[in-house]
């Protein structure tokens, strides 16, 4: 990918920072460099009504048709796009599964009636979505999935258990990965499902993290209900098009993500001034390498974005799950001995500061988006040619 700006995409991030500097102000501004990964400071309901401003202004659909509501855009301004929110220094965005995730895949592999249905709502954010993919025994094991489905005339009845379901306690919709065919196994007869969340037959039940927030939660499907029609691909061949979703997993949203560790790696270096850590050499070599890590990881981002290959994708993912997690561990080095020890609050909102939160999210960040264990048998298997590793019944 060429770097460099033309003057078209330097008016673009000026237009950016025109319409942040209009636009992100009032209630909105008060967040600004607050919220994300593992943090749910920012109220909801603002959250909520910021990616609908932004929706407004035409920054959720970029990369979208405009057929279906959204702005069509270069890959090198969507990636200019959300270097320039990090630059700026905007509230940190909410975890939008429906654009981030569904959307692209709909573009990919739905009907132009699904498409024209779901798509042009989750660009407007009026509908937000979760994501139905892990199970209690099907984590990172995905082809292993035990929830059901069965069509009853026409209506499929969905039967089983999801869990690490973020945001499920707010989203409309939850897009499924279930068994449609008993006697299948593995990849085989799985379909992909779009299911309404509101309904009797679905139970939501928050899963309370060491952090204190609970943006993931279980779910639990009994006799759930959703429409024959709303399969998306062919019923049966449903591991393509779950796969599908999570390439766009690691696509252009993700560098968003990564971009807004510089902003915490700032944080860090600004404490490290203040109490005398940064004179220590072994913290100034850490900090020096968690900056250079910084700038493999964008390197290797924009280098998958633009090569589309399947196996830079998990690269990409192993690196900066990794990075992340060792980035908590400087971060309450730096902290100190106070870093072990919560101060004020209660049970219903735990006290840690931003750099504790970190540290403590940076736990599951190697797990969740495909565990660093199954990026390195995708490599070992795909790229390197080793033998696959053993499966069990």
């Amino acid at each position: 990918m060429d770097l460099r700006s033309s003057p078209a995409e330097r008016a673009f991030c000026d237009e950016v920072r025109s319409w942040l500097d209009e636009h992100c102000v009032g209630d909105f501004a008060r967040w600004n460099g607050r919220g994300g990964i593992g943090r749910d400071e920012i109220p909801l309901e603002v959250q909520v009504e910021w990616e609908r401003e932004l929706a407004r202004g035409g920054w959720v659909g970029l990369g979208y048709p405009a057929e279906v509501g959204g702005r069509p855009a270069t890959l090198t301004e969507q990636v200019a796009f959300h270097e320039e929110y990090v630059r700026w220094g905007a509230p940190a965005r909410l975890g939008n599964i429906g654009v981030t995730l569904l959307g692209p895949t709909l573009m990919a592999f739905a009907s132009g009636e699904q498409q024209r249905r779901f798509v042009p709502p989750i660009l407007r954010c009026d509908e937000l979505w979760c994501q139905g993919y892990s199970e209690p025994d099907a984590g990172s094991d995905l082809a292993s999935v035990r929830t059901r489905a069965w069509l009853d005339g026409d209506e499929w009845v969905i039967e089983g258990q999801k869990v690490w379901t973020t945001l499920a306690h707010l989203a409309q919709w939850c897009f499924v990965l279930c068994r449609t065919d008993p006697t299948s196994q593995r990849n085989r007869g799985l379909s992909y499902l779009l299911v309404p969340m509101n309904q009797s037959g679905i139970e939501v039940r928050p899963i309370r993290q060491p952090t204190g927030s609970s943006e993931f939660s279980e779910l639990f499907f009994h006799e759930a209900r959703t429409k024959a029609d709303l399969v998306v691909g062919e019923v049966g061949a449903g591991w393509r098009v779950a796969m599908g979703t999570l390439g766009f997993e690691r696509g252009v949203g993700s560098l968003g993500l990564q971009l807004s560790f510089v902003h915490e790696l700032e944080n860090v270096i600004t404490l490290a001034r203040a109490n005398g850590e940064l004179a220590k050499p072994i913290v100034r070599d850490a900090i020096a390498r968690s900056w250079i890590g910084l700038q493999i990881m964008r390197a290797s981002t924009l280098r998958s974005l633009a090569a589309q290959s399947g196996a830079v994708p998990s690269i990409s993912k192993l690196y900066w799950s990794t990075w992340y997690q060792q980035f908590g561990e400087l971060a309450l080095r730096v902290r100190g001995a106070s870093g072990m020890v919560a101060e004020g609050g209660g049970d219903d909102a735990p006290p840690f500061d931003g750099l504790q939160q970190l540290f403590l999210f940076g736990r599951a960040v190697t797990i969740f988006a495909g565990s660093s264990e199954i990026q390195r048998n995708i490599l070992g298997e795909s790229v390197l040619g080793l033998p696959r590793e053993p499966r069990t019944a």
